[in-house]
């Protein structure tokens, strides 16, 4: 169906002939000036031939066009389903020290953990279409870098742009947890989802992780934490090859604890691998909700009455300069006939 989104412009529609009346009464009633007769009747000669080829109706279609085009008719389309996401997901990822290590390998490459991190975090919030997401970085302390936001692209490009260091060295996972419940307390509706992602245990911050988990509890906010590193690494030293556990420090007890009593899940990423199918499952596991809503497409159509408005106005100023044409046309005529 086809409806206007200014409606209320219609009523410019009989201006012009407020316009073409008033004046025209004003005139006859107290003409200043009384022209001759000779040179009235010429004048009154070329306004009647002006009027006579200019019909007043060419006008009102233009200006009847113009109007509509100024109250912006569009086409409603039917009604289409589309599907409203309306999950929230915080990420607080370690920017430890430790976070450099080289024990993963990326495409053939060996890369340190937080380069790993980078590549298959920013997939995965990629595929989070429709979510809200917020990225906190936590290291001596945690600090809030996106907030919460639909723009998945702003969230994957603070992401790459960390660097190792840039919160500390150390690793405040309380106050990591800590922070991301008191951003899900400012929204009331929330299904307040946590993935903390970490390669160690907690060596700093002013909450423990234990007291940062009552409030997570209290506040109703799920976590699933990740550990991040190889079991197995080969170093070389001056003795030769030796293999070491690069995740010695990694506090898989604390992260299961946190996961589990808040009703998430801890997993345990030993490569790149690992990472890749803990976030298809995590999309599994908190899916985007789909919630049915309808919306009817709008199609613009000014152009058309407006295009036809400037075809007629082109005829009229070409039948307008048609009286002022032909009699010079015939006035040369007739000197060329008296010189012969």
């Amino acid at each position: 169906m086809i409806e206007l989104a200014l409606p209320w412009i219609l009523i410019a529609l009989p201006l012009p002939i407020l316009v073409y009346w008033l004046p025209a009464k004003a005139n006859n009633e107290a003409a200043p000036l009384k022209m001759p007769t000779l040179v009235q009747g010429l004048h009154s000669k070329e306004v009647g031939n002006a009027a006579q080829k200019t019909p007043k109706s060419l006008l009102a279609g233009i200006w009847l066009l113009l109007v509509i085009a100024a109250s912006q008719p569009q086409w409603l389309g039917d009604a289409v389903n589309i599907p409203t996401q309306g999950r929230e997901m915080m990420l607080a990822v370690d920017l430890s020290g430790s976070m450099q290590v080289e024990d993963m390998s990326l495409n053939g490459s060996s890369v340190n953990r937080l380069e790993m991190l980078k590549v298959l975090l920013g997939e995965f919030i990629e595929r989070r279409v429709g979510d809200r997401l917020g990225l906190i970085l936590f290291g001596d302390d945690a600090y809030m870098q996106t907030p919460m936001t639909f723009d998945r692209k702003t969230v994957k490009q603070m992401l790459d742009e960390t660097v190792l260091g840039l919160v500390g060295k150390q690793t405040a996972i309380g106050d990591a947890i800590a922070l991301a419940v008191k951003r899900f307390d400012e929204k009331k509706e929330s299904n307040r989802v946590l993935l903390l992602l970490t390669d160690g245990q907690n060596t700093a911050g002013k909450i423990t992780p234990d007291q940062a988990l009552e409030l997570a509890v209290a506040k109703d906010v799920t976590i699933y934490s990740i550990g991040i590193g190889a079991d197995v690494m080969i170093q070389q030293s001056l003795f030769g090859k030796r293999r070491v556990n690069p995740s010695s420090e990694l506090d898989e007890a604390s992260l299961t604890r946190l996961a589990e009593q808040t009703g998430g899940q801890y997993f345990r990423a030993r490569s790149s691998e690992d990472m890749s199918e803990i976030y298809q499952l995590l999309d599994n596991l908190e899916p985007v909700e789909q919630e049915q809503q309808q919306m009817r497409p709008l199609t613009a159509l000014f152009y058309y009455p407006l295009a036809l408005a400037l075809v007629l106005a082109f005829s009229f100023l070409v039948l307008k300069s048609l009286p002022y044409l032909l009699p010079a046309k015939n006035q040369n005529h007739s000197l060329g006939g008296k010189h012969g």
